[in-house]
């Protein structure tokens, strides 16, 4: 083989590689983030980085965020909320860009009284638009061990995950539909814990109950793959069977069914 036909299959592979590699990144929960100023003292970090747990008692709730931005990653965390009466507690995982017309990606976890189900609510917003929510009841017991929560973010489309099986997407419908989607926007990870009783369970009607206070949230091994330039996540059919599964079993909001035609027309197009 001649020297300039080498030279070009080493361009090709390096292509190929530069197309479908994804950098991951392990987050040093110390180094990478930056912990919320109104409720610092309610935040403690492993020594070696790897977990933090966030608490939220009558004072104060607790948050963070990384310091860098992303666009187009896999974001990972194992997460483990806080046991028992948790009724008007909000524990989010969540991406977000900033201003008015931000972009933004939600795991939010919804506290219940003892022995019922934690509500799991998701949402995405584009240039400041929302109206996107799914929200589940949590078909194990979030307190009991971490599990692991993703969020795909590729320019086609949008994957929850759960336990890695997607339970969710979210598909872009900018050059079909003319919709917003989170394209240009890179987002911080946030994660934080607080009082939502005036909205969280049951519409608001139960509420904290502080004599169960501190509430606390563990986060760890917080990861994050950023994926190369037209890199996807292609959903297989055991994704799509899942997803079935947990909408027809656990779901109890459902956005395409709350809204008029016109402001969700992606609702009547197949996801797959």
């Amino acid at each position: 083989m001649s020297l300039s036909s080498s030279l070009r299959v080493a361009a090709a592979l390096l292509f190929i590689c530069n197309c479908l590699v994804a950098v991951s990144i392990a987050t040093d929960l110390v180094k990478d983030v930056d912990i919320d100023e109104w409720g610092k003292e309610h935040v403690k970090v492993s020594e070696d980085g790897a977990s933090l747990s966030l608490s939220l008692d009558k004072d104060s709730g607790s948050g963070f965020q990384t310091k860098e931005e992303y666009l187009f990653s896999r974001f990972d965390v194992e997460l483990k909320l806080s046991p028992g009466y948790s009724a008007g507690v909000v524990t989010t995982f969540y991406l977000s860009s900033l201003g008015t017309k931000h972009d933004e990606i939600d795991f939010e976890f919804l506290g219940n009284v003892t022995g019922e189900p934690i509500t799991l609510h998701t949402n995405i917003y584009s240039q400041g638009e929302g109206r996107k929510e799914k929200t589940y009841n949590l078909w194990y017991d979030p307190s009991e061990e971490y599990h692991l929560y993703s969020v795909v973010w590729t320019p086609k489309r949008i994957v929850f995950m759960v336990d890695d099986k997607a339970i969710r997407v979210h598909n872009n419908h900018e050059k079909d539909l003319n919709l917003p989607y989170p394209t240009k926007q890179p987002m911080r990870v946030y994660a934080s814990i607080w009082n939502g009783d005036d909205w969280a369970t049951k519409g608001g009607s139960v509420k904290i109950n502080w004599q169960y206070a501190p509430y606390v949230a563990h986060y760890r091994n917080l990861n994050i793959t950023e994926y190369e330039q037209g890199e996807d996540h292609p959903l297989t059919q055991e994704d799509k069977d899942y997803i079935e599964m947990v909408e027809t079993e656990h779901m109890i909001y459902n956005y395409c069914d709350a809204y008029e035609k016109e402001l969700v027309r992606e609702c009547d197009v197949p996801i797959y």
